[in-house]
């Protein structure tokens, strides 16, 4: 006799046995219960989670007779004993169709399967078809089953499986009962493999188990197939080494271990836990992906397990058992693991691994993609408190203005002496947001770019443009290296700082009938934005209230073709007619020659744009707090941006 596989020889018989589906097996319980039984149903979800299982069990429940043959209509317990359940479970009943739609997705199969609708069951109390994979029907095939999917006869039944639910038409969707099937718990899937190994009289130890649940990914017949592997390699005791060996994936404990020295910063231990693994013959893109999930857990656990939640009245989290889906003991593990850092900074570890996820994956040496990415997390430099940057930044302008050095972190908190702690800028750090106990957040240096605000008020700015541009955001760009850490030095005195840069001249001011063409542009923002953008590169050649001529030089071709359009051409004239409040004539030129200093709305706003960012880079390169952050981090001015988006 061939031998029948555990996913088969353990498929649910009913709807209790049917794991991690609870609302499918309510719902169609009731369904029966109460006669409200629909004529197609429509299974959908990923593979091996039970739509299949769930279509048999239902076309058991509405054949099945009884033990004693005497039942007159549908169950939600079907007896498995009586001729329509047994045949159904081997599949030889004649009432009950099973059909592959990937191989019988022609629109003739579909028109004999009408054709056999009319007759009665031969034996049973409805004849069933039960299409799997039915999203590989033929869009032909779909549009002749509208009609009869819509009103079978009352003897009928349909009941559809698909893993692509988006490929099936929206007519057709409309026509079924649709039950999503969801991915089945790694516990859930635990407990039944050890179910089976009782019952097939096995041995596995908690290792094993876990492990098979866990590379199962939510699909119950995936972890029957991989016990049937595991078990044909070890026999009949099942060991952890065994699984992780047949299966070539990581144990927990390694991955316990090798996050274990990301965490505490010992990338020497990274390296060898990698050099293990491949020496071992491991999968390493499918270990990064382990990594990844096992920093995540890091972090769901660092967070979930915070005290004083609920003293705070923040509302109940769900518990941690529900949140990891991981055995006790692992749980145990893994908290314990998380109470040995921050929250941002195992935050900033799942965000930096997971940036080199990808490049590990794709990479032709995952090995070496793989140890640098532990390598840079491991080699990560501290979080530096915004607070206490802005502090220092405070203390930097009191002192630049005249006044008495303030105390030192350390004085300030009742410790001992010594300055603050530079920054370190090191590749590869990440911004993360603050732990719960800080006021201001979190700041790194990333790659190593600082971002700085310069304050609103500051009594050093000596002129109004430092004044407007006291708000503007100020990126420090990498610049000479950063000079040892030292204890604080005595105010600068102005003649120590370095020379703001001199303002760029300003460009000559407009003419009056280019300051009235601008003001008739301007309003035909207000209402006709789109059109304006084509008049604002127009050369006013003349302005006045009896006519206004503008034309348009010969490298402004896309914008004449846009200006010349009869839509654009009456816009013009009714902006251009309401500001003079007259009959004003209007007329366009499309290659006019420019005279001689004659300047476009556009050139004039490029220009006030340009010398308005000129201003403010003048300003804050010479504003003092501006000019000792440069010196104190070793960076130089890389950019400036204006309120509102210029820059």
């Amino acid at each position: 006799m061939s031998y029948l596989v555990l996913a088969r020889k353990y498929r649910p018989q009913t709807f209790e046995d049917l794991v991690g589906q609870d609302h499918v097996a309510r719902t169609l319980a009731n369904a029966i219960a109460t006669g409200r039984i629909a004529h197609a149903f429509l299974f959908t979800g990923v593979r091996g989670v039970g739509k299949t299982t769930s279509a048999r069990l239902l076309a058991k429940c509405l054949n099945c007779v009884g033990p004693d043959g005497k039942l007159t209509g549908p169950t939600a317990t079907p007896c498995n004993q009586c001729a329509p359940c047994r045949e159904i479970t081997a599949g030889h009943d004649l009432d009950v169709q099973e059909i592959d739609g990937a191989s019988y997705n022609g629109v003739d199969e579909v028109r004999r399967l009408q054709e056999g609708m009319s007759f009665r069951p031969a034996r049973d109390r409805f004849k069933i078809y039960i299409v799997d994979e039915v999203h590989m029907l033929s869009t032909a095939a779909w549009n002749a089953f509208l009609k009869t999917l819509e009103e079978p006869p009352p003897h009928v039944k349909f009941m559809f499986a698909t893993t692509e639910v988006h490929k099936v038409p929206i007519t057709i969707l409309s026509r079924c009962q649709r039950y999503d099937f969801k991915l089945i718990g790694t516990q859930l899937i635990a407990r039944r493999l050890e179910q089976v190994l009782k019952l097939e009289s096995l041995q596995a130890d908690a290792d094993a188990v876990q492990v098979l649940a866990r590379e199962a990914a939510g699909s119950m017949r995936d972890a029957m197939s991989l016990l049937d592997q595991v078990i044909a390699f070890s026999g009949p005791r099942v060991t952890g080494n065994d699984v992780t060996r047949v299966l070539g994936v990581a144990d927990r404990k390694i991955l316990h271990e090798l996050t274990g020295a990301l965490v505490a910063g010992d990338a020497a231990t990274c390296l060898g836990v990698v050099e293990r693994l491949a020496q071992q013959g491991f999968d390493l893109p499918h270990v990064a992906k382990d990594v990844l999930g096992h920093l995540r857990n890091l972090v769901v656990a660092k967070v979930c397990a915070t005290p004083g939640r609920e003293a705070s009245g923040a509302p109940a989290a769900p518990s941690l058992r529900e949140l990891l889906d991981l055995a006790d003991e692992e749980i145990s593990e893994v908290v314990d693991l998380a109470s040995r850092a921050e929250a941002d900074d195992l935050s900033r570890l799942f965000q930096g691994f997971s940036r080199a996820f990808d490049d590990i994956v794709r990479s032709g040496q995952p090995r070496t993609a793989l140890e640098m990415a532990l390598v840079r997390l491991a080699r990560r430099p501290p979080l530096l408190a915004l607070d206490e940057l802005l502090m220092r930044v405070g203390d930097l302008e009191r002192r630049l203005g005249g006044g008495a050095p303030p105390p030192g972190p350390a004085q300030r908190s009742g410790g001992g002496s010594g300055g603050p702690r530079p920054a370190q800028p090191s590749a590869g750090s990440v911004h993360s947001p603050a732990s719960g106990g800080r006021t201001h957040g979190s700041l790194a240096l990333v790659d190593p770019i600082v971002v700085a605000t310069a304050p609103r008020t500051s009594a050093s700015a000596p002129t109004s443009a430092q004044a407007r541009a006291s708000a503007t955001a100020v990126a420090l760009a990498p610049g000479p290296a950063p000079k040892p850490a030292q204890a604080p030095t005595p105010a600068l005195a102005p003649a120590h700082l370095p020379a703001a840069p001199a303002p760029a001249p300003a460009p000559p001011p407009p003419s009056l009938a280019l300051l009235a063409w601008q003001g008739i542009i301007t309003d035909l923002r207000q209402t006709e934005a789109h059109f304006a953008s084509f008049y604002e590169h127009a050369l006013a050649l003349e302005v006045t209230p009896e006519r206004v001529v503008v034309g348009f030089a010969p490298g402004a071709a896309f914008q004449a073709t846009g200006a010349s359009d009869p839509m654009a051409l009456e816009a013009l004239t009714r902006a251009v007619r309401a500001h003079f409040a007259g009959p004003t004539q209007v007329v366009l030129e499309l290659s006019a020659i420019a005279p001689p200093g004659l300047r476009t709305v556009a050139a004039l706003d490029a220009e006030r744009r340009s010398a308005d960012l000129a201003s403010a880079r003048a300003a804050v390169a010479g504003h003092p707090v501006v000019q000792e952050a440069i010196r104190l981090f070793g960076a130089q001015l890389r950019d400036v941006k204006l309120p509102g988006g210029d820059g």
